[in-house]
C-alpha cells in the first residue's frame, strides 16, 4: 500500500489532471494474506486478526500473525517461516516450516475449514515436512527412527508416520498460492542460492526433494510444487492421504487468485495506463509473480514497470524505469525513489488522462 500510494504520487505530480487508483496487489508472497483480508472485509465478511506464538525456520520462538475470514484462514507463509526473520541467520538444510503449521493447527481449532496458504518468501527447503511435523506426522528412515528436521535429512527418508496425526488439522481444505511454476527440484536448484544453499548442497537437498516426491507419489515435474521450499509435496500427500483423493487440495497462480478476489480485471479495463512493479525484474517475473500477472490482464492497455533493477526484457510494450535510475531522489529514500521513478515514467508514455493500477 505504501509503494502503491509513493507511485501514485509522482504520477500525480506529472499528470495534475488524470485520475489515479490505487490497487495494492500480490501474487502469493509477503503481505498477500493482508490484502486478502482486506478484499474479504470489503465484501461484508467479518475478518479477525489472531496472533500467536509458533517458531522461525530456525526453530526459534516467535510471534505471527494471520486472518480468519469466516471459516477461511489466510496465512503467510513468510510471516512465521520465512526470510527477513533469519536472513542473517541462514541454515537451509535444517530450516523448517514447522512455524507455520502450528498457524494451520490454531486455524483449526477456532473454527476454519479452509487454508489459504499464501507461499511466497520462505526460508526452507524441507518439502513442507516441518508443517506436517507440526500436524503430528513424523518422517522415519528405513530403520524406524524419526529423522531430524530440515530438507537435508529427507534423502534418508523412507516412510511417514501418521499415528499421531491431528486429524482435524490435516483433513481441512487447502488452496496454495504459489509465485512461481517451479518444479520440485527447482526450489533447490532456483531459489535454493537465495536462502543459502551453495555448492554441493545444491545437489543434497535437489536429492532429498526427489526422495520426497518417489516416497509420496509425487509427480517430480509438478509444475508449482517447488514453490516455498517444496510445501506442497506434502501437503498434497497429507490430503490424498486422508480423503483418498486431491479434491481437497489445489495449488493455483497466487497472482491470479488475487486479481480475482479483488476485481483486478473490471478496473484495468477503465484505465489508460497501468503501472506495476516489483524489487527486482528478471526471467522469474513472467512466471506467475504481480508484473506478469498484471501485464497479461492488462491486454492492450500500455504497461509501465517500476523496479529497483531490470535485469530480462519487459513484456511486449511496456515501459521500464529503474529506481536507481530516477532522477531527483535521495539515496536510501525508497518513497521519495518511487516517486521520482513515477515521475520519469509519466515522461515516457503520452501525456493522457491515465489510470494507475
Amino acid at each position: 500500500m505504501q509503494a502503491a500510494a509513493a507511485i501514485a504520487g509522482g504520477l500525480r505530480e506529472a499528470l495534475p489532471d488524470a485520475t489515479i487508483t490505487t490497487c495494492p496487489m500480490a501474487d502469493g508472497g509477503e503481505g498477500t494474506s493482508e490484502i486478502l483480508a482486506t478484499a474479504a472485509s470489503l465484501s461484508g465478511v467479518e475478518v479477525q486478526t489472531i496472533t500467536l506464538p509458533t517458531t522461525d525456520a530456525r526453530g526459534r520462538l516467535t510471534e505471527a500473525s494471520y486472518f480468519l475470514a469466516g471459516e477461511h484462514a489466510l496465512i503467510d507463509v513468510a510471516s512465521t517461516t520465512g526470510l527477513p526473520a533469519v536472513a542473517n541467520d541462514l541454515d537451509p538444510l535444517h530450516s523448517d516450516s514447522y512455524g507455520t503449521g502450528v498457524l494451520i493447527a490454531d486455524a483449526e481449532a477456532r473454527g476454519a475449514k479452509h487454508i489459504v496458504l499464501c507461499l511466497g518468501g520462505s526460508a526452507t527447503i524441507d518439502g513442507g515436512m516441518g508443517i506436517l511435523a507440526a500436524l503430528g506426522a513424523a518422517a522415519h528412515d528405513e530403520r524406524g527412527y524419526v529423522l531430524p528436521k530440515g530438507g537435508a535429512p529427507l534423502v534418508r527418508l523412507d516412510n511417514i508416520d501418521t499415528a499421531q496425526l491431528n486429524i482435524k488439522a490435516s483433513a481441512l481444505d487447502y488452496t496454495l498460492l504459489a509465485d512461481t511454476r517451479a518444479v520440485p527440484i527447482q526450489a533447490a536448484t532456483m531459489y535454493g542460492p537465495q536462502k543459502g544453499v551453495e555448492g554441493e548442497h545444491i545437489a543434497l537437498l535437489a536429492g532429498a526433494l526427489l526422495r520426497l516426491c518417489e516416497v509420496t507419489g509425487t509427480d517430480e515435474n509438478a509444475e508449482s510444487f517447488g514453490a516455498a521450499g517444496g510445501i506442497p509435496i506434502a501437503l498434497r500427500w497429507l490430503s490424498q492421504t486422508l480423503w483418498g483423493s486431491e479434491e481437497h487440495f489445489e495449488v493455483v497462480p497466487g497472482g491470479a487468485y488475487v486479481a480475482e478476489k479483488i476485481g483486478l480485471s473490471a478496473k484495468l479495463a477503465e484505465a489508460d495506463l497501468v503501472v506495476t512493479g516489483e524489487g527486482r525484474f528478471d526471467e522469474q517475473s513472467l512466471t506467475g509473480k504481480v508484473v506478469g500477472t498484471v501485464a497479461e490482464l492488462a491486454g492492450e492497455t500500455p504497461v509501465g514497470v517500476i523496479a529497483g533493477s531490470i535485469a530480462s526484457p519487459l513484456p511486449h510494450g511496456a515501459v521500464g524505469v529503474e529506481l536507481d535510475n530516477a532522477q531527483g531522489a535521495a539515496k536510501g529514500d525508497v518513497v521519495e525513489q518511487l516517486r521520482a521513478a513515477a515521475h520519469a515514467l509519466a515522461a515516457k508514455v503520452a501525456p493522457v488522462q491515465t489510470t494507475e493500477k
